[in-house]
């Protein structure tokens, strides 16, 4: 097999990733143990616990989301366990389905790298993998996070990332920028607007406006926003995230 300069660059760039991978989660060991700012996840692209998460710590939830309008009336959820294992360092398996039908199989590991700003900030890196049962392949993805508290209302959490960092020749890399602004209404409410960017082979826009509500143990977040695919107008599209902490 003839390897094309292209091909021979998008190998490198996933081998650095990879390797970036490797050595951040290599070097949050010594830092797990350290405290953070109290951030809220995002609805759509979850994380895997709270960077401040500590050992034994184990949640389940389920997204459901559905375009309002358009070809696409199906409903997309996917519920998850998430666990971590240590300080600061955690571990998911997920299983996303199209109405009854599961689509891919994805997995993903996340740990914590320290904080910032005098413990107003904490920062860390995820690893996503996925294998889609109906085209088959396996896709990775590597995003840092970067969570910042302003007072006692305002915050922010950054997912900055690469799509696919998969080693295979012909891949095309997809930047992704998963940014959320959250007000704490009160002690059990807060108000959020998430906005997600990929470009490359499934670019799109998500605006999601959303309500998160704390129940003891359960957590319901909900919203209404608005997707748009390549080459698609926006469409409005509702979300629904269930979350039971044991």
């Amino acid at each position: 097999m003839t390897m094309t300069t292209g091909s021979f660059e998008t190998m490198k760039t996933s081998r650095l990733a990879l390797s970036l991978l490797g050595t951040s989660l290599f070097a949050a060991a010594p830092a797990l143990g350290q405290e953070g700012p109290d951030i809220p996840e995002p609805m759509v692209f979850d994380m895997i616990r709270p960077l401040t998460a500590k050992a034994g710590e184990i949640e389940v939830n389920a997204l459901a989301q559905r375009d309002l309008t358009g070809p696409r009336g199906e409903l997309e959820w996917a519920p998850e366990v998430e666990w971590a294992v240590a300080d600061g360092f955690a571990v998911e398996l997920e299983l996303p389905l199209i109405d009854n039908r599961v689509v891919q199989y994805k997995m993903g590991l996340q740990g914590k790298l320290g904080t910032i700003r005098g413990g107003r900030g904490v920062h860390g890196v995820q690893y996503l993998g996925l294998h889609d049962r109906e085209a088959g392949g396996w896709t990775s993805t590597l995003l840092w996070l970067l969570g910042n508290r302003f007072g006692e209302r305002w915050s922010t959490m950054t997912m900055i990332g690469v799509g696919d960092v998969t080693l295979r020749e012909g891949n095309e890399t997809g930047m992704i920028v998963n940014h959320s602004t959250f007000y704490d209404l009160n002690r059990d409410t807060v108000l959020g607007l998430e906005v997600n960017r990929q470009n490359g082979e499934g670019a799109y826009w998500l605006l999601m406006p959303q309500v998160h509500r704390a129940l003891g143990k359960l957590g319901v977040q909900g919203g209404v926003g608005a997707e748009k695919g390549r080459g698609e107008r926006f469409r409005p599209r509702l979300g629904l995230r269930i979350i039971r902490e044991l």
